[in-house]
């Protein structure tokens, strides 16, 4: 039987990873673009070109994906009635992935992308005679403020505040899945990756390695306090971050994460909402996460118990930035044991080390435009029809 599947956010960090595995179970994909952001069709192609896949996946690529932009934040994905409709009617199965990671931007600006546009994929969703089923991607970090202990699987509260707004807007869309899940009785698929990280080099024409937010806002920080001047500005300055030596942070891999969801998407399932921790089995330790910061902007951090009562200029300039540094204080762990019960033994990652990270932020040289960064980092599957 031919399953008919939509994906939003297709050429994002993990759209075009999910594009990948999807491809490899469906003769073709529908992708929900957004509206006047350029040839989709191409940026796609040119993603698996740069990571080694045959001309003999990338050729039939234009038959094989059906590209139909829309506007996430307005009502019907801001197409005509008819559109809308037609489009909802021919869907067996919808994969939202779209979606802002912005840590920067303020709550209405985050849920417009992130609440709003799941409103819309929910209404897309019903709107369909086929009843397809909504495989949304969050965010294990739903679990907002909490620093230590466990955040389990069916755990969706804010009685621990937010470490900023965007696990606040995260947190809002999946409130809104349950919501909608009970009024409709359908069931929803939620997906909730950790950190996602690679060890493909950066590329001026692929898109960008989550933590190169970070290292860019640590980068404009350091350089606005130089030009400011005062002490401690030139050099390696000395940065103190409230942090704990004992904490670690979840980061997966964005190729493995992508398999486990595909995965976890072929499973029955129960008739209501049903929520995975899609995180690595070994937490990265907060040291490590230092040192990678380290060497990617030149400061010297220091990891403290509370802020400092005299801060520098880039002290005060980083504490701008909401929840860019509160994860080096957190000790929690995310349970997985639905996960890996499903899946055993290969629910299991590689290992991400301090090597693997600085291979996927180019400590060093990034690949320059024009040249290809494969050989892929997983191979294509066949395809299946």
């Amino acid at each position: 039987m031919v399953v008919h599947v939509a994906l939003t956010g297709a050429t994002g960090f993990l759209g075009l990873r999910l594009l990948r595995r999807l491809l490899a179970t469906h003769r073709s994909v529908t992708v929900l673009v957004h509206a006047g952001s350029g040839d989709a069709l191409r940026r796609i192609t040119r993603y698996f070109e740069l990571t080694g896949a045959p001309e003999a996946f990338t050729a039939p690529l234009a038959d094989r994906l059906r590209v139909v932009e829309t506007e996430l934040e307005r009502p019907r994905l801001g197409l005509p009635g008819r559109a809308f409709q037609e489009l909802a009617d021919g869907l067996d199965a919808i994969w939202h992935s779209a979606g802002s990671i912005n840590l920067e931007g303020d709550l209405p600006e985050l849920r417009r992308t992130n609440v709003e546009g799941t409103r819309h994929v929910l209404e897309l969703a019903a709107a369909g005679r086929g009843r397809p089923l909504v495989h949304h991607v969050s965010t294990a970090f739903v679990a907002g403020g909490r620093r230590e202990g466990v955040a389990y699987e069916d755990e969706l509260d804010d009685a621990y505040g937010f470490e900023n707004a965007y696990e606040h807007s995260k947190y809002e869309a999946e409130k809104l899945i349950h919501d909608w899940s009970r009024e409709h009785a359908r069931p929803v698929v939620v997906l909730r990756p950790s950190i996602l990280v690679t060890d493909l080099p950066p590329h001026p024409e692929l898109p960008p390695h989550p933590l190169q937010v970070v290292e860019r806002i640590m980068r404009d920080a350091r350089h606005t306090a130089r030009a400011a001047g005062g002490p401690g500005a030139e050099g390696r300055p000395r940065v103190r971050l409230v942090g704990h030596r004992h904490g670690r942070l979840n980061l997966v891999q964005v190729e493995h994460a992508a398999e486990v969801m595909v995965r976890l998407a072929g499973r029955t399932p129960s008739g209501g909402v049903d929520t995975y921790h899609v995180v690595h089995d070994r937490d990265v330790p907060v040291p490590t996460v230092v040192t990678l910061l380290e060497r990617l902007v030149p400061v010297s951090i220091e990891l403290v118990a509370a802020e400092p009562d005299d801060p520098s200029a880039l002290e005060s300039l980083l504490d701008f930035y909401p929840g860019l540094t509160a994860y080096l204080a957190h000790r929690r762990r995310f349970d997985d044991t639905r996960v890996r019960t499903l899946l055993g033994p290969s629910a299991a990652s590689d290992r991400v080390d301090l090597g693997y990270l600085c291979s996927g932020l180019a400590v060093g040289d990034p690949v320059p435009a024009g040249s290809s960064i494969s050989p892929a980092v997983n191979s294509i599957s066949k395809q299946q029809s």
